[in-house]
């Protein structure tokens, strides 16, 4: 049961998230599911539909439990087959409803627990279980679950597709695509999409991190066996390799996941382009939840994309919880991740530093190769940055926290490092940390025309002319193969508004030259694709390797690749150290 409240119509308590009086947006009140304990299953309303008992609250959310998660546990409790025969559910974390009396695992006891000794166990155990494997979708508590939520089931269902019918109604069917990433909420928006446009024909694209759970590789290609006419498209980083960047710039944490932008965004960016070429105006499905995080609680349902321009989100489950997503695969026989069976709450990248302890325990058990190699892949991180407690810092979880590149030699080049020249007041001397190539002028061209004629030649000047009267801007002054830039700023010209704001944007092109690896985030928030990153060695994690290329005739000048990272390249955030961000000398 979801409760909202319209704080604009004096905390006006409503039945969904938009408001019937004023049509505004709500707040959740609360959130609650019940038990029915003559049924032996969950509840979406305190009153059962089916036997009439008033039921009593066991949770804010829940989900199922199967066979494979249900062993995991007694293993770990020393008691195989305990609770075979019984209805067991999550109401959160290590709190779980066994035939609706609560119980509590100690998760903290049972992760001290040798991994390949749980391993060997349920190989032992993993034959016998198959019985209740194969019963999962027919087992009298799941149909009692589905039997006795049908009103939930009717009612969210039908308004998500209406909804979904009524924002694809002002598009192009060839302008909509699915976002897929493999786990349930992408699942059920998938189903809810075909079901609701009345095709299959729908292109998904399935954003490919290489860090994915093996088991959703397998239901990727499970999925195009099941939808033979759904094209599912791939985007993939092949450019880039997650232990060579960890080298390079660290593993990501918590405030800094990288591994988003490398592997994900820039991917799916560039899949985009490639597949929807000009076409300005997408519409993409995405399976976000409102209810999943609080940054995600503040999410519109439908709204320009923030991280990847051209294309509208929509979000037809934003206000589903978990149990109302289960209810919907359950109901529906819909195939989905096996890892969900295996205990995962979450399917992303399954090193995810968001990751809990538990799924980290859990990564141990189903994918151990995988699990140590990481594992020694960050040892040797905390070693190379010089930290004496190096093996407490990763296994106590302190790497998750970490800001910036302190202890990493790529972080040098974050540092820009400059001082005014003592002769012409508008000008100032950088010490580049990497030699000036071309590379460094095509970085200018969002400022304006980059000119090699009209400069000295001998002395290396190249001049950056205003877009609407050619008249020169900056001057630049430097030779190929040396490190020395001067940077003059001749006039100040719309769309500038003085002095300081051109300087800022030459260190941000700056700052860019030098710590670029090829993360292709500012190729994703250029509107007018006149910008390309290339890594023109695979595998490579270099500035030196990297082709930036901007199409001078498409580049409009808006500046948003310049300004829409802090100091100009996202870069310069991973590897910020505590020494600043520019050096004066």
């Amino acid at each position: 049961m979801h409760k909202y409240i319209c704080t604009k119509c004096d905390n006006l308590l409503c039945e969904t998230s938009i408001c019937p009086v004023c049509n505004g947006r709500t707040e959740l009140n609360s959130t609650e599911v019940f038990y029915c304990k003559k049924c032996n299953t969950p509840l979406f309303d305190n009153t059962c539909s089916i036997c009439g008992s008033n039921c009593e609250k066991v949770g804010t959310d829940l989900r199922p439990v199967f066979a494979e998660e249900r062993l995991l546990l007694e293993v770990l409790i020393d008691k195989p087959f305990c609770f075979a025969d019984k209805s067991v559910w999550c109401v959160g974390a290590n709190n779980y409803i066994i035939d609706g009396i609560k119980k509590r695992f100690n998760f903290v006891e049972l992760r001290k627990k040798d991994p390949l000794k749980v391993i060997e166990l349920l190989k032992k155990c993993a034959e016998q279980n198959q019985q209740y494997v194969n019963n999962d979708f027919d087992n009298i508590y799941i149909k009692n679950f589905i039997s006795c939520n049908r009103l939930r089931l009717n009612e969210m269902t039908d308004e998500a597709i209406e909804y979904i019918k009524k924002i694809s109604s002002k598009y192009e069917i060839t302008n909509i695509f699915v976002s897929f990433s493999g786990g349930k909420d992408s699942t059920v928006t998938s189903h809810l999409v075909m079901s609701a446009l009345g095709t299959e024909s729908i292109i998904h694209i399935y954003g490919d991190t290489t860090l994915e759970y093996p088991m959703t590789t397998e239901y990727i290609s499970e999925f195009k066996k099941v939808y033979k006419k759904t094209p599912l498209l791939v985007a993939k980083n092949n450019d880039q390799e997650f232990n060579d960047l960890c080298k390079v710039i660290g593993p990501p944490s918590r405030v800094m996941r990288w591994c988003c932008t490398i592997f994900k965004t820039g991917a799916i960016t560039r899949k985009i382009e490639q597949v929807f070429r000009n076409k300005t105006k997408l519409l993409s499905f995405q399976g976000i939840r409102r209810m999943e995080s609080l940054s995600r609680s503040k999410y519109e349902r439908d709204t320009d994309s923030p991280k990847i321009t051209k294309q509208v989100v929509s979000s037809p489950i934003i206000d589903w919880s978990d149990f109302d997503v289960w209810l919907y695969i359950l109901s529906n026989h819909i195939p989905f991740n096996s890892a969900y069976r295996q205990g995962f709450s979450r399917v992303g990248c399954w090193c995810c530093p968001n990751n809990s302890s538990w799924s980290e325990f859990l990564s141990s058990i189903y994918m151990n190769e995988e699990y140590v190699k990481f594992r020694n892949t960050l040892y040797t991180f905390a070693k190379s940055i010089g930290k004496e407690d190096w093996k407490d810092y990763i296994d106590d979880g302190k790497w998750k926290a970490r800001q910036g590149g302190n202890g990493l030699e790529h972080s040098k080049n974050a540092v820009v490092t400059f001082k005014p020249c003592a002769f012409d007041e508008n000008s100032i001397n950088f010490n580049l940390s990497r030699e000036i190539s071309d590379d460094l002028y095509t970085l200018f061209k969002p400022l304006g025309i980059v000119n090699y004629d009209i400069g000295n030649k001998r002395l290396g000047e190249v001049y950056i002319l205003s877009r609407k009267t050619l008249e020169p801007i900056i001057k630049l002054t430097g030779k190929v193969g040396k490190k020395e830039l001067k940077v003059t700023v001749l006039t100040v010209i719309k769309p500038f508004k003085n002095i300081k704001e051109i300087t800022d944007l030459v260190r941000n092109q700056i700052t860019k030259y030098q710590t670029c690896i090829g993360c292709t985030y500012c190729q994703s928030v250029c509107k007018f694709n006149a910008l390309r990153v290339l890594n023109l060695q695979k595998g490579q994690v270099s500035n030196e390797s990297i082709q930036y290329t901007i199409d001078q005739e498409r580049c409009v000048g808006c500046l948003e690749c310049v300004k829409h990272f802090d100091g100009g390249c996202y870069m310069k955030k991973v590897l910020r150290t505590k020494k600043g961000e520019y050096v004066d000398e």
